[in-house]
């Protein structure tokens, strides 16, 4: 039997008509997000935040599916307001947030990959520190309603399960992303996370519907 919050969440998945014209203004910044580094050549950022995105999406795949085979819950919901529900834990306005997030966490890494700090390496601190501070504001969106957990495992009290799981990766393959030497490797990473992603969308979303 599905949750109260998982119901509420698949009344409103993919309804068109809760469209919002504020969608084009944060479409236009994402572009323009992107299109000030491009112009700067800085693929580093460039690959770094589509792969943060990318992991996003896998992430948002695999929740729904969980949701699909419990037919309970999905781990995390949002079924509140929004302008367009994507899948059951992904609206249109955490997907933009998401796409340019890894830009802007990229924008905060020390430019020495071997430097370290308080004996850590730098980048494994700032991807637990980003980690945790994602951990954070999600806490508040769930206190406000906006994002829902139904499982007793994944919640305020058990943050460390959506460090690990909910975001750690994103950080960790975005940075390893921004730190290849090669613009030739960030683009065959980037695309092959993508290409996983569309390939699940095809197949559990399309074809099976699952999704």
């Amino acid at each position: 039997m599905p949750t109260d919050s998982a119901l509420e969440a698949t009344k409103i998945l993919r309804d068109g008509s809760l469209f919002q014209w504020y969608v084009i203004p944060l479409f236009a910044l994402v572009v323009y997000v992107y299109a000030v580094e491009i112009e700067r050549r800085n693929w580093n950022l460039v690959f770094a935040g589509l792969a943060f995105w990318g992991m996003d999406w896998f992430n948002e795949i695999w929740n729904s599916l969980v949701y699909h085979f419990t037919e309970y819950a999905p781990v995390w919901g949002a079924p509140g307001d929004t302008a367009y529900l994507i899948l059951i834990g992904l609206n249109i306005e955490i997907c933009f947030m998401f796409a340019i997030a890894g830009i802007t966490f990229g924008k905060m890494l020390p430019k020495g990959t071997r430097l370290k700090v308080l004996g850590v390496p730098n980048r494994l601190l700032f991807a637990v520190t980003g980690s945790a501070f994602c951990v954070f504001v999600e806490v508040l969106l769930n206190s406000a309603g906006a994002l829902t957990w139904d499982y007793p495992w994944w919640n305020a009290r058990a943050p460390w399960l959506i460090l690990l799981f909910g975001y750690l990766h994103f950080f960790l393959v975005s940075f390893w992303v921004h730190d290849m030497e090669k613009l030739k490797n960030k683009a065959v990473a980037v695309g092959a996370i993508f290409a996983f992603d569309i390939a699940c969308v095809i197949v559990f979303g399309v074809v099976l519907k699952w999704i």
